[in-house]
């Protein structure tokens, strides 16, 4: 599968909505998830790549970054995407619901660290400051949403919840269906015998002519 880095791209779709966020008044207000969201259904679009402040972009690229590169190699650019927006937008519907506004990547990110997890859940990576599987990881970033969602504070827990569940699910489809065409393909290799294989065979040993 060829590797587009459409992860480079989303990144810097990210900036460059924050560096119109700084310059034009209004634009944020335009575009973030809130309740009109019901009658301007592509803010639940628009919203992933809104961010509140420069430090909520420099955290969401850098795990973008680091775990998605790894990501779109190893299920391909396409697919990817289809994790990003699926999982982004999806977290997005459901925060909608409890939330009076959200903005931000973490939801879409969030599936990527989920689907992660399940296809490569044995991979090290460096989290909370030392190195640990990725399961782990996913685990431990579950269990802090978790909490924080019964300690309310400005993070959008719900949704980051959201993302990890719907990038999981992508992660457990990806790994049935190369398990079953990897079955397939060491089915048609056993089934496969060269013609010529199967004449000396029964030349030999069955007597055939």
């Amino acid at each position: 599968m060829k590797m587009k880095f459409i992860t480079l791209w989303l990144s810097l779709i990210c900036i460059l909505f924050f560096i119109i966020q700084s310059i034009i008044p209004g634009f944020t207000d335009a575009l973030i998830l809130n309740q009109s969201s019901l009658f301007q259904p592509w803010r639940f679009l628009t919203s992933i790549f809104l961010h509140g402040s420069l430090l909520h972009l420099v955290s969401n690229l850098f795990a973008l970054i680091l775990f998605g590169f790894i990501l779109e190699k190893l299920i391909g650019s396409a697919r990817f995407l289809a994790v990003f927006f699926v999982s982004g937008i999806f977290a997005n519907i459901i925060s909608f619901n409890f939330y009076p506004s959200s903005l931000g990547a973490s939801g879409a990110i969030m599936g990527i660290i989920g689907c992660l997890a399940i296809i490569r859940p044995m991979m090290t990576v460096l989290a909370f400051s030392l190195p640990m599987p990725m399961f782990i990881a996913a685990i431990l970033w579950i269990l802090g949403d978790i909490f924080g969602v019964f300690s309310p504070d400005e993070i959008g827990h719900i949704a980051h919840l959201s993302g990890i569940l719907f990038g999981a699910i992508f992660g457990i489809v990806f790994r049935i269906r190369r398990r079953y065409a990897g079955n397939k393909l060491a089915i048609q290799r056993k089934i496969n015998i060269p013609e010529d294989y199967m004449r000396n065979w029964e030349r030999i040993y069955m007597n055939f002519k």
